[in-house]
């Protein structure tokens, strides 16, 4: 077995998952959600880069960072193209197929993207719709994903539709983790701890080491999660 040089084999590591880092900061692809086929693939010859780089000794960090320097100026290159050429960018990136029209699926169109019936049902599932009856349009995104339009009947109602009026909303703001005080949004809502000890003690609590959680809405008050 061959003796692995653990402080340089330390370095690869260190230097790989700076620039993998740099990388996804550079791309803006921050979830799978947003990853395209080509970006998958990418992904994937990187990830394929850094693990023979960690492990042959051969190969220094400088053709590593070489190699993933170049792929990335190429998989920029081609993202400059798609968009800047729409041609290009159904074939790098591929098109939204609406693969259901009332209620009906498109056969031809779920062989054309290799899906089957249970995997549309899976996706339709996922988006809380148990039924294809319920689907006005559903169009399969670039991304795998599935966009569902329903069916008016099976909308469900807005405000708007009963003539109610607006109500203030407003965000709550998160004032205890796991037992610490989160000072600075305490501040930024104008609250001391002074303010805040007299709510605890309000709810029962002597102090924020009980509570595993606690945040703060203008409207309904202090939500309280203990241990």
């Amino acid at each position: 077995m061959e003796e692995i040089n653990i402080g340089f084999l330390t370095i690869k590591i260190i230097v790989g998952f700076v620039a993998l880092f740099v990388i996804i900061i550079i791309t803006g692809r921050t979830s799978i959600s947003q990853l395209t086929p080509f970006h998958l693939v990418f992904i994937l010859v990187l990830g394929d880069f850094l693990g023979n780089t960690i492990y042959e000794d051969k190969v220094s960090t400088f053709y590593f960072l070489y190699a993933i320097g170049l792929w990335t100026l190429l998989m920029l290159g081609i993202e400059f193209i798609t968009l800047k050429n729409k041609s290009t960018r159904s074939l790098f990136l591929g098109n939204p197929n609406i693969i259901i029209r009332n209620g009906v699926i498109d056969r031809k169109l779920l062989k054309k993207n290799k899906l089957d019936i249970n995997q549309v049902l899976s996706l339709l599932r996922q988006n809380n719709v148990f039924s294809v009856r319920e689907v006005k349009y559903g169009i399969l995104e670039a991304n795998g994903q599935l966009s569902i339009l329903l069916k008016s009947k099976y909308q469900k109602p807005e405000k708007q539709d009963f003539n109610l009026p607006e109500s203030p909303v407003d965000l709550p703001t998160s004032l205890i983790l796991d037992g610490e005080i989160l000072w600075d949004n305490l501040h930024e809502k104008g609250f001391d701890k002074q303010w805040l000890h007299n709510k605890l003690t309000a709810n029962g609590y002597e102090n924020e080491k009980r509570i595993l959680y606690a945040d703060w809405r203008e409207s309904e008050g202090l939500h309280i999660i203990p241990k």
